[in-house]
């Protein structure tokens, strides 16, 4: 088995920020994989980072070097990292780790190297997302845990939520800081639109529990006034 490096860099103001980060310094022989194109689908009524197709994901993945004989080691910025890790797995793709770009003390290089050709046979996994309708129904049987930072989820006024607030009953664990003991029960992991909650879903992944995520988060929640909004 080989092993791929995979650049995951992005932003949630300039959506040209990962591509330009990687052109600049990457580690040897990483490819990129651009958040909002690659590893979501359109924008729309399932919020700002729906997840991607099998095919369109699959295609990605072996443009980006990733084949079902590699062992991918992701690293990037806001969830970037932990949002392919979800999508590897949640495609039938166990073979992927994740590292801080920050603690990379070897060479970088600059441009993008030529990826090995790769054949991505995805398997759809079942049960590890939740749907807007089942969540509406077990909001008082699940843990819900709120991936965003805690203004946004008490709801001040910011520039990426359309309408302030958060889903009732909703546990803060903000992405970038450690991640709280939390209840027993079935973990739910949502955010603005399903890519910092990756974050929360890894850590709980490497201490022995999983979760689920809400990959409408949010800014799908926001959509529908008649669903139940918490401020404050």
């Amino acid at each position: 088995m080989r092993y791929q490096f995979v650049d995951c860099r992005w932003s949630l103001t300039d959506s040209d920020f990962g591509r330009r980060a990687y052109l600049d310094g990457h580690i040897p022989g990483a490819t990129f994989l651009d958040v909002d194109r690659d590893l979501a689908g359109t924008p729309g009524n399932g919020g700002r980072h729906p997840l991607p197709s099998v095919n369109d994901f699959a295609r990605a993945a072996e443009a980006a070097g990733v084949g079902d004989d590699v062992f991918v080691v992701a690293y990037g910025t806001m969830g970037g990292a932990e949002r392919l890790w979800w999508l590897l797995r949640h495609f039938g793709h166990g073979d992927c780790a994740v590292v801080d770009f920050e603690s990379w003390r070897g060479p970088l290089e600059r441009g993008e190297p030529r990826a090995a050709r790769a054949g991505f046979d995805p398997h759809e996994r079942t049960g590890d997302t939740i749907d807007l309708d089942e969540l509406r129904e077990r909001l008082d049987e699940v843990v819900l845990v709120d991936a965003r930072t805690p203004a946004r989820f008490r709801g001040e006024p910011n520039p990426l939520d359309l309408v302030p607030g958060r889903i009732p009953a909703a546990l803060n664990a903000p992405w970038n800081e450690p991640l709280p003991v939390l209840p027993d029960g079935e973990v739910v992991a949502y955010c603005g639109s399903g890519i910092t909650s990756c974050v929360t879903l890894h850590r709980l992944h490497l201490d022995g529990r999983e979760g689920r995520l809400y990959p409408g988060s949010w800014s799908e929640w926001e959509q529908h006034e008649e669903l139940p909004r918490a401020r404050g």
